[in-house]
């Protein structure tokens, strides 16, 4: 089944729910016009649906291919690879001085959405390079910069994020790579590395790794960890690829999903290459501050594995919709004289509003929070930017746990849509689900998400972030209230009761985290869902304003419009309806969640 790029809904979220036009208002911004973003959502649509999006299937059943240290991507991946890089998509966001675009975070998110929904193995490659290139800009070097970031945002290179250990999992605690630091100002690297996402592969001329390792007088911990930068080809005087470092690709892993992306188990540092024993490696800002630094490329990467979420959501939904249209069986239950199609049952008709409503929901959330970025890095008054700033990582989280989490039931959905059908690989539907099935679990679980919103997120502030958006929702479910008619009518009371109950979570945890962490984090995945849950409630309750008004005022996509009202009012009903009881959940969940022993499991 192809791709279509959902360009009108982008569009009106663009507009209307994440206010493109403050963004474009500032200096920063201003060739970010109408007509240069339409015209680079318009391509970046081609570029998805005919280029890449065509390689989803084949690289699913003919995924990458390990070989003496090699890797060979899929048919098609390279010569789809120059496509991308020549268009000029790997600088979308990115500074102009290194041959980037300097659009907003904003722009950029549907493009990323696009790719991620024509090829999540494809895209997971520029994805990584894209953390590289924030890290590198916000830790490396003036003269580290100067070579690595024009030749990572031309596609001559790529790169990769090395955290993770067979020991050490989550724990970054556990990390033993090291790093030992030679005469010359450089260090030699030593250790192995898992599941690094295109750690190896045929798609560029160099890899640039970044590395968290320990120097040898480093504290214990993650205090002790530093960040390096680990090339493939040792960097030669005139900056092109020369030696071949000490760092080995010893497998690729044989996965449920994400086939076509190889994930890299690497060593470092057994004389693999041709520059002796040790990987030529030198360090990213200051010693010690690896993590802190590293963390700059895991919340770019969890914004955009949030992202990922609503894309394979939508590729799921444009599937299952499609089929439902055109699969003919069982009388109407009203009666008819032959087979309808399925789209006209009822609870295929729910199943397709859930996976539709929910996807939008989170499409909603993700852009909003982009924009928040982009103020936090552009907006000339230093309030606005901390206001921003602080916004924005509030709800990266959310955007993480919350659209994947999300994205695994609707693929399970559109499996469920296609009935038995849905359960045979040639339909494609099982493909969606097995790529979705990751995406609560690499860059931080659900549990590491909700974390993270619960202590520095929420307790960390005093809910201060989260009372401020809890009161813009007021404000909402205000104008729904004065609005009237059934359809404001019935979003405002599921909004009110959601807001509420959000409220009540917060209320708890704040006060809880302090004097019974066990309950507040057992609490943690049920509030990061009703984070989730009423946040989504609260854009599509806006959109369903925006829309009224926009009818009101005359618009000519009026059946459009009546569709953003529908689907809003059915997420409210159906989903942020679910609110009071995850609230629940939060409040006094915990008893039960720890009432056995370990040793009863």
């Amino acid at each position: 089944m192809s791709y279509v790029a959902p360009l009108r809904e982008m569009r009106f979220v663009l507009q209307e729910l994440a206010d493109l036009r403050q963004l474009q208002r500032l200096p920063v911004f201003e060739e970010a016009s109408d007509d240069t973003v339409d015209a680079v959502l318009k391509e970046c649509a081609r570029l998805a649906s005919e280029v890449i999006a065509p390689l989803n299937a084949t690289g699913d059943r003919q995924p990458s291919t390990w070989a003496d240290g090699q890797v060979t991507t899929p048919p098609g991946f390279r010569a789809a690879f120059r496509s991308f890089v020549e268009g000029g998509w790997q600088g979308l966001p990115h500074p102009v001085r290194f041959g980037g675009q300097a659009l907003p975070k904003l722009v950029a998110t549907p493009c990323h959405e696009m790719l991620q929904s024509a090829n999540l193995s494809f895209a997971l490659c520029p994805l990584l390079t894209d953390g590289t290139i924030e890290a590198l800009m916000t830790a490396g070097s003036e003269r580290q910069q100067l070579l690595y970031v024009s030749r990572l945002i031309d596609g001559s290179w790529t790169g990769t994020m090395n955290l993770t250990e067979p020991q050490a999992g989550s724990d970054l605690a556990q990390v033993r790579t090291r790093a030992v630091p030679q005469a010359d100002g450089s260090y030699r690297v030593f250790g192995q590395k898992i599941f690094i996402t295109y750690g190896e592969h045929d798609l560029s001329e160099n890899i640039i790794h970044l590395v968290l390792a320990r120097r040898p007088d480093a504290p214990e911990g993650v205090k002790g960890l530093s960040l390096f930068i680990v090339p493939k080809y040792v960097i030669a005087a005139d900056g092109s690829p020369a030696a071949r470092n000490d760092v080995y690709c010893a497998s690729i892993e044989h996965k449920l999903g994400i086939k076509a992306s190889p994930t890299a188990a690497l060593i470092y540092g057994q004389g693999y290459g041709q520059v002796g024993e040790g990987a030529v490696a030198e360090i990213v800002g200051e010693p010690n501050r690896g993590l802190e630094y590293m963390f700059i490329m895991m919340n770019a990467a969890r914004f955009q594995v949030g992202i990922q979420g609503v894309a394979v959501a939508e590729r799921a939904y444009q599937q299952a919709a499609q089929f439902a249209r055109e699969r003919m069986q069982s009388r109407a239950v009203q009666g008819s004289a032959g087979p309808v199609p399925i789209v006209d049952h009822p609870d295929v008709r729910r199943m397709l509003m859930l996976m539709r409503a929910q996807t939008q929901a989170a499409r909603a959330v993700a852009y909003v929070a982009a924009a928040h970025c982009d103020l936090a890095h552009a907006d000339p008054d230093p309030g606005v930017r901390a206001k921003a700033q602080a916004a924005y990582e509030y709800l990266v989280p959310i955007v993480k746990g919350w659209s994947t989490e999300m994205a695994v039931e609707v693929a399970s959905l559109g499996i469920q849509v296609h009935g038995g059908m849905g359960y045979i690989e040639e339909t494609g539907a099982a493909q969606h689900y097995r790529d979705a099935r990751i995406l609560p679990i690499y860059e931080g679980t659900t549990a590491i998400q909700a974390n993270d919103l619960l202590t520095r997120k929420t307790a960390r502030d005093a809910g201060a972030v989260a009372r401020s958006m809890i009161g813009q929702m007021r404000e909402t479910a205000a104008r729904l209230n004065a609005r009237g008619g059934a359809d404001s009518d019935a979003i405002h009371v599921h909004l009110k009761a959601g807001i509420e109950a959000y409220e009540r979570a917060v209320d708890y945890l704040v006060r809880t985290v302090g004097s019974d962490i066990r309950a507040a984090f057992a609490g943690a995945v049920p509030y990061l869902r009703l984070a989730g849950t009423v946040h989504g409630g609260w854009q599509l309750a806006r959109s369903s304003l925006a829309a009224e008004g926009a009818i009101a005022a005359g618009a000519p996509d009026v059946a459009f419009l009546r569709a953003k009202i529908a689907t809003a009012r059915f997420f409210c009903e159906h989903v942020l309806s679910q609110a009071p009881a995850l609230a629940t959940a939060v409040l006094s969940g915990g008893a039960g969640a720890l009432a056995l022993g370990a040793d009863d499991f």
